[in-house]
């Protein structure tokens, strides 16, 4: 039976504390548009996408209206197209790009996400020629989202790939450089890639999917921050477990949502992401729930323990919401979304060397950093190296989203408008990489990949 006090505290979640759903991403498989010949090819993927998720857009408006729940973005992810197109040149997979983006556009949506490439162990023409378009590709696009994944713990990491990915996010920040070198904010290198992520720039529909799913991701990081202000006293323990209850809530109103969408548009429902993603409003940061814990300022000594209770506590209150939790699930720490990471880095007390630390307890990784646009392309392959060796030794995702801004230094903003925030340009060090990501090559799987 539901209690009217829990109506109410939903409504003031909603109305006061930025509570929201924050997409419904329809995954859509594209293997049977396979074709050699690239205009059939097109047209068989800018029809299907609309076929399904030409509906999408208006359900989630109906479903928001009846329930009172706002539903922030309506997405779709793709099979990885590099899968999809593997006999393609690069010309052709940007024209890919701009199908995907016209369909985007037809269907009402803000990004899809799929233009990936899965390069862990090895790379086949299709996928780099994949790789070697993606500059290009988001900077003739307006929502197509790339990812590229890197390393598994499987696998071990390839350094080859890693270095041709310093050269791919140099050339992208250098074509939108007039936006703010935007191109690279949707662009994603992960290690250990979810295949049922359904937030950007990371979304893909992954081989292990049947042909359409219903994954929503839900946020809340002012609920939760709201939660620990009204129990200044409590021990470490209650902390844990208000997080818990409060991560409960959130994810119960995402599977409500999931259900409904599932329903509506005869799509099987995938997962709940419960990944608490932050926005550039003031109340709604992951950072600000840090500081509720008793830190002066995020980025300061204890940040790194404080965030691993965090993550570990909205994976626990989520797994009892739902049965079907996926993708991601845990906290985000995106600098540019982020207002209290933003006033942290602004201060110099976040620096990139901390987050690095932060991401081997959260749910992803280096997200969302501006660094200067002079930046060696070699240094942001070993920032890359560094992050992804994070997620392969402890088995577990991570990713970066580094944006070299053009013409800008350390001390200058750079503005990406909306949920994409404004970053400070953080400083990377000094010291050359050139050497080691010049050595190419794969980094072994460590001993813990032998599990079989």
């Amino acid at each position: 039976m539901v209690e009217i006090n829990d109506i109410l505290e939903t409504i003031s979640m909603i109305d006061n504390q930025h509570l929201d759903i924050r997409t419904v991403t329809m995954g859509i498989s594209l293997f049977d548009c396979v074709s050699e010949d690239i205009g059939r090819l097109c047209d068989n993927i800018y029809d299907k996408i609309t076929r399904l998720a030409g509906d999408l857009v208006k359900t989630g408006e109906d479903i928001s209206r009846q329930y009172g729940i706002p539903i922030i973005h309506k997405r779709v992810s793709v099979t990885p197209i590099s899968l999809v197109a593997r006999s393609m040149d690069p010309d052709s997979m940007v024209r890919i790009a701009k199908t995907l983006d016209l369909a985007a556009s037809a269907c009402g949506i803000n990004f899809i996400g799929g233009y990936s490439a899965l390069v862990h162990k090895g790379m086949t023409v299709g996928e780099r020629n994949l790789i070697e378009s993606i500059p290009q590709a988001l900077t003739e696009t307006k929502n197509v989202c790339s990812s590229v994944n890197v390393a598994t713990t499987k696998a071990g990491i390839n350094l080859d790939a890693i270095a041709m990915m310093g050269n791919i996010i140099k050339k992208t920040a250098y074509l939108t450089r007039q936006d703010g070198s935007i191109g690279c904010a949707k662009l994603v290198v992960f290690a250990n890639v979810p295949e049922d992520n359904p937030f950007m720039a990371g979304a893909f529909h992954g081989v292990g999917e049947g042909d359409c799913a219903i994954n929503v991701g839900v946020s809340g990081p002012g609920v939760v921050s709201h939660a620990l202000k009204k129990a200044p006293d409590a021990n470490i323990t209650e902390i844990a477990d208000i997080i818990k209850k409060t991560a409960f809530k959130i994810t119960r109103m995402g599977q409500l949502v999931a259900a409904q969408a599932s329903k509506r548009l005869g799509v099987p429902f995938g997962i709940v992401d419960l990944s608490l993603a932050p926005t550039p409003a003031i109340g709604d940061s992951v950072a600000h729930i840090l500081e509720e814990m008793g830190l002066e300022k995020c980025g300061t000594h204890g940040t790194t323990a404080c965030l691993a209770l965090l993550n570990d506590a909205v994976k626990k209150g989520g797994a009892m919401a739902s049965s079907h939790v996926g993708g991601l699930s845990g906290a985000f720490i995106p600098v540019s979304e982020d207002a209290g990471m933003i006033d942290a880095a602004k201060c110099s007390v976040l620096t990139l060397d901390k987050l690095e630390a932060m991401t081997a307890v959260c749910s992803v990784g280096l997200d969302m950093i501006a660094v200067p646009g002079d930046t060696p392309a070699s240094t942001i392959s070993a920032i890359i190296a560094d992050e992804i060796s994070i997620g392969v030794i402890n088995n577990k995702t991570t990713a970066v989203r580094l944006i070299p801004a053009y013409g800008k230094n350390v001390g200058d903003e750079v503005s990406f408008g909306g949920l994409l925030g404004s970053a400070p340009v953080m400083p990377v060090h000094d010291q050359s990489s050139e050497k080691f990501i010049s050595r190419g090559g794969r980094i072994p799987a460590p001993q813990n990949a032998l599990r079989n």
